[in-house]
């Protein structure tokens, strides 16, 4: 196994024209690894920071030139010369060098790139697809190729598609495909479908930074009429075939005790918020709920979960951040029954899968996610498949950063053929 010869860093952009860091990591046989680094737009205050250079004078102060300093300046020089098979140690040593909770110091993004570059660099050493080399020290343990259902963002809304409606995201789950490429199929057909109800209703066709639709919407149900029409037209039915889900982002409408709904000009309070999404539920086939609540609303999670059907995921993003205390939290107080898992909220790859270590422990259903600033890396894709968690959030079957992901795990189940296993879950059915 080879060790690690240089790391070189660069500023690039992402889907949102926002720069984001990019780093080459180069082993002493000259094999080598890039990886790209997303961002989020509507992030939770205790994910690990994002190193911005603040300096207005370049990108609107969005640069990442110190975060690309810190990697070439003081983490190259502590790992040149490690193997780079020892994914956890390199993870380490990032870690003590930062120094900080959060990542702070050197920046997530910073430490999060090397990571990945590492774990890549790694896969090409040993000549083996990526997704081999995760499922290696995968958490999951079991040894199976599990392509996962896509939960496809059709129509955005939030902060990441100028408020369209105050819930951020409406998915559908193909929850009754054959394959993989089956349920791709299914998604796309009714996404393709939905374009042409807007076109008709004359609605714009932008997109939103996830590639949904994003009209501006009457309410907050209408995109549930929206997504029923498509999957008719489609030849699907809403609740057998096609589930949906959202991402509700609430901390992004809360404001002083009060959830405002401005679509509907409602403030609600806690109780009233769960009785709304309650509501919802009985009228559309909704099988999973993000971050119903703010990110601090504790009560309102534990006790939407405990009223739900336990097939329903009540699913806990700005709330963990994928850290483990507050996974660990979540679990004691039955918070949630399913957990996001986002690389760049922890910042890096072990400490990320000792996340998801965590959650398969206790049962709880873990979903491998994108961001809304997302660039071409399809990493996400050999890793969910290696995690095992059977869930994937990456957007849109639309804009090169989404489909990147999507195309990836088609060649996957291409190249594992007989021995991938669609991952059909019975809590959805």
């Amino acid at each position: 196994m080879s060790k690690i010869k240089s790391i070189i860093a660069l500023e690039v952009l992402d889907s949102r024209a926002q720069p984001t860091v990019a780093v080459k990591v180069v082993l002493e046989n000259n094999i080598s690894a890039y990886a790209y680094v997303p961002s989020g737009a509507s992030t939770g205050s205790y994910e690990a920071v994002e190193l911005r250079d603040g300096d207005s004078s370049r990108y609107l102060g969005k640069g990442v030139k110190k975060a690309v300093l810190n990697i070439e300046e003081k983490i190259a020089p502590k790992l040149k010369g490690q193997l780079v098979k020892n994914q956890e140690k390199i993870d380490q040593i990032m870690i003590d060098l930062d120094g900080s909770d959060n990542k702070k110091n050197l920046g997530a993004n910073a430490i999060l790139a090397v990571s990945i570059a590492v774990c890549k660099a790694a896969a090409k050493d040993k000549n083996i697809p990526l997704y081999d080399h995760l499922l290696s020290f995968s958490p999951s343990k079991d040894g199976a190729y599990k392509l996962p259902v896509p939960m496809l963002n059709l129509l955005n809304g939030g902060r990441h598609a100028n408020w369209a409606s105050d819930i951020q995201e409406y998915m559908i789950l193909p929850v009754k495909a054959k394959s993989f490429s089956n349920a791709m199929q299914m998604g796309v057909e009714i996404y393709q479908q939905l374009k042409l109800i807007l076109k008709k209703k004359k609605y714009h066709l932008g997109l939103g930074d996830e590639g949904g639709f994003s009209p501006q919407f009457k309410d907050n149900s209408e995109p549930f009429e929206l997504l029923n029409k498509a999957c008719h037209l489609a030849g699907y039915t809403p609740g057998e075939q096609i589930k949906y889900g959202i991402d509700a982002a609430a901390s992004e409408f809360y404001s002083k005790n009060k959830y405002h709904l401005k679509k509907e000009n409602l403030k609600l309070s806690t109780q009233e918020l769960k009785k709304y999404y309650i509501n919802l539920i009985k009228k559309y086939p909704i099988a999973s709920l993000e971050d119903p609540f703010s990110e601090d609303d504790w009560t309102g999670f534990i006790d939407l979960n405990k009223e739900l059907d336990p097939k329903i995921q009540v699913v806990g993003d700005d709330l963990y951040a994928t850290n483990l205390n507050l996974i660990k939290k979540g679990i004691e107080e039955k918070a949630s029954n399913a957990v996001l898992i986002k690389l760049n909220q922890i910042g890096t790859l072990t400490e990320t899968m000792a996340a998801i270590k965590l959650a398969k422990k206790a049962q709880m259903k873990y979903i491998i996610s994108h961001r809304s600033g997302e660039t071409e890396d399809s990493f996400i894709a050999d890793f969910a498949v290696a995690m095992g968690g059977g869930q994937i959030k990456t957007g849109a079957p639309a804009r090169g950063e989404r489909t990147a992901k999507y195309n990836r795990l088609l060649v996957i189940e291409k190249e594992l053929g007989k021995k991938a296993q669609y991952s059909n879950f019975p809590f959805f059915a």
